[in-house]
């Protein structure tokens, strides 16, 4: 399936600072203020046509586009090769990862990636990739419509694991961490993999995000059901939703 979106090459050097390209037809161009970074033109963007699955949806139809700001935790020397040498962050494709494989960000939460890169093992110096991205062709499980879809392709999913004598994958937490939270996605992972791969094998839709609300920690007051770790994550698929980086400032 042909993918008419593409991403300018362009990044950011410094917090609120842009560097652009205007030979490609476009500009942004930022700068601090007081109430945060103020930006001018922005890309324009192509998308081809959605591709029906059943009669009550069109999977990856693109009513809206959307813009998200997320933030990526890592080492500062991975930030400085994105930032300084414009290297593409390496995809995650552990079979734990909370939304398939892909480039995690969390939308618009730079003190909690920051506090996941604090707290990861093998990172000696923590920093924050803030990042421009076009949330393209998403499968949004924010909207009941992608719920729904899952919903309905998890029985091809265990009957596929049924007949190749795969055993269904389960999540949970690790023995380090007993927590009801379960941390390690790994039947989440698995199916959101594989119903992504089906329809693009069989449906011929790409999608380039996934998005979701993860419920996570304590109750931030007695009987509260607002919790304490709540965020949004994405997942970019496809790098080319990732419009440009930037150095956020974050608590430390």
């Amino acid at each position: 399936m042909p993918r008419e979106m593409t991403r300018p090459q362009f990044g950011f050097f410094g917090a609120g600072h842009l560097v652009h390209n205007s030979s490609l037809g476009w500009m942004v161009l930022g700068e601090e203020q007081p109430g945060g970074l103020k930006l001018g033109w922005w890309p324009r963007f192509s998308f081809v046509e959605g591709v029906k699955i059943r009669q009550t949806m069109v999977v990856g139809e693109l009513k809206y586009q959307r813009t998200v700001i997320g933030y990526h935790g890592c080492d500062q020397s991975v930030a400085r090769k994105v930032l300084l040498h414009g290297k593409n962050l390496r995809a995650s494709d552990n079979d734990y990862d909370w939304l398939e494989r892909g480039i995690y960000f969390w939308e618009h939460g730079p003190q909690r990636a920051y506090e996941w890169a604090r707290q990861s093992e093998g990172v000696k110096e923590p920093a924050v990739l803030g990042a421009f991205i076009n949330l393209g062709y998403c499968f949004d499980l924010l909207d009941t419509n992608y719920t729904q879809l899952l919903a309905e392709m998890f029985p091809l999913y265990r009957q596929a694991c049924e007949d190749t004598g795969t055993p269904l994958p389960a999540n949970g937490s690790p023995a380090s961490r007993a927590s009801s939270d379960l941390v390690l996605r790994r039947l989440d992972c698995a199916v959101i993999n594989w119903c992504l791969d089906f329809l693009e094998k069989q449906k011929k839709q790409h999608f380039h995000t996934v998005r979701c609300l993860f419920s996570e920690g304590t109750p931030v007051f007695e009987g509260s059901k607002i919790l304490a770790k709540s965020h949004v994550q994405v997942a970019v698929r496809d790098d080319t939703a990732i419009v440009g980086y930037f150095k956020p400032p974050v608590d430390r």
